[in-house]
C-alpha cells in the first residue's frame, strides 16, 4: 500500500495471517463504477460555509473522475460557479442489513464546465449511462461539469477506512468482477450449506449460518452467525481470478477440497 493510501482497522492487532484484499484505491474505483447515482456536497451561497446537499446521478469519464449534467438554474451549480469544490459521496449498491456496514466512498474535487475540447466524448460517456438525459442535454441553461480529485475517503464496512491520494484512485483498476458481484453473490447464497462448508472448514469457529457479503478477483466475505453473535470473515481464493467464469472454477475446487477435508 502507497503511504498515501492511509488504512486503519477496528480492533487489536491479531497474529493471523493477513487475507489478500484490493488495495483502498481498487476498491473505491470498483465502487465508483458501480454506483449511478450519489449525494453532491457544495458550498452554500445563501448560506456561507454551510454544506449543501443534492441527489446527483454520476458518469465517469477513463480516469475515473465524476462527470455531471446539471442546470445553471439549479442550486447546486449556483453554488458550484461561485465555489468549485465539493464531495461525492456513494454508496454501496443494493445495500442489505445495516447499513453502517456497506462500502461508501467520498470523493473531493473541484468542479468545472466541460472545456469545448473534451465536451464530445463527455457527452457520449454520459448519455451512454442515462440514455434519457438526450432529452434535456441539449437545453441551453444544461452543461456538462467534470470533477477534478483532490482526495478520496473510502470505508468498507466496520473497520476498514482510509485515505487514497487521487493518484492512486486513478491508476488503480475496476476489479474484473464487479459488474458479476451481484449474481456471483446470489448464486452463493442460494446454497448456504455450501457456504457454512467453506466458513466450517477455513474459519476457526463453530458455525450456524454463512452469507455472502462481498467478492472479489481475490476473494470473499461472509457474514457468519454463530451462538447469537455476527461476524465477519475474509477467504481467499487460492488464485486471483479474471472473471466470473474463472471465479466459478475456483469456487468448485474449494467446495471439492472442503468436502474431501471433512471426509478424510
Amino acid at each position: 500500500m502507497s503511504k498515501s493510501a492511509r488504512q486503519h482497522s477496528a480492533g487489536p492487532p491479531s497474529d493471523e495471517p493477513q487475507i489478500p484484499e484490493p488495495t483502498l484505491a481498487e476498491r473505491a474505483r470498483t465502487l465508483m463504477h458501480l454506483g449511478r447515482i450519489g449525494s453532491l456536497s457544495t458550498l452554500s451561497q445563501k448560506q456561507p460555509g454551510w454544506p449543501f446537499g443534492s441527489v446527483m446521478p454520476y458518469g465517469l469519464d477513463g480516469q475515473g473522475r465524476p462527470l455531471f449534467l446539471i442546470s445553471t438554474m439549479a442550486m447546486h451549480t449556483k453554488n458550484l460557479l461561485a465555489d468549485a469544490r465539493a464531495s461525492l459521496l456513494i454508496m454501496q449498491p443494493d445495500i442489505s442489513g445495516d447499513p453502517l456496514g456497506a462500502s461508501r466512498v467520498t470523493i473531493m474535487g473541484t468542479v468545472a464546465r466541460v472545456p469545448k475540447t473534451d465536451l464530445e466524448e463527455v457527452r457520449s460517456i454520459y448519455l451512454a449511462r442515462f440514455d434519457n438525459a438526450s432529452y434535456w442535454a441539449d437545453f441551453g441553461d444544461f452543461g456538462f461539469y467534470r470533477m477534478e480529485i483532490v482526495d478520496v475517503y473510502y470505508v468498507g464496512g466496520f473497520g476498514v477506512m482510509g485515505w487514497v491520494s487521487a493518484d492512486d484512485y486513478v491508476q488503480a483498476a475496476v476489479d474484473p468482477l464487479a459488474d458479476e458481484t451481484p449474481g456471483i453473490i446470489r448464486n452463493m447464497n442460494a446454497a448456504p450449506e455450501t457456504l457454512l462448508l467453506l466458513a466450517r472448514t477455513q474459519v476457526n469457529v463453530e458455525v450456524e449460518e454463512a452469507r455472502m457479503t462481498a467478492v472479489d478477483r481475490l476473494g470473499f466475505h461472509l457474514r457468519l452467525q454463530a451462538g447469537g453473535r455476527v461476524q465477519g470473515a475474509r477467504l481467499a481464493f487460492p488464485r486471483a481470478v479474471a472473471n466470473a467464469q474463472d471465479a466459478g472454477v475456483v469456487f468448485d475446487d474449494m467446495i471439492r477440497q472442503a468436502r474431501a477435508g471433512t471426509q478424510a
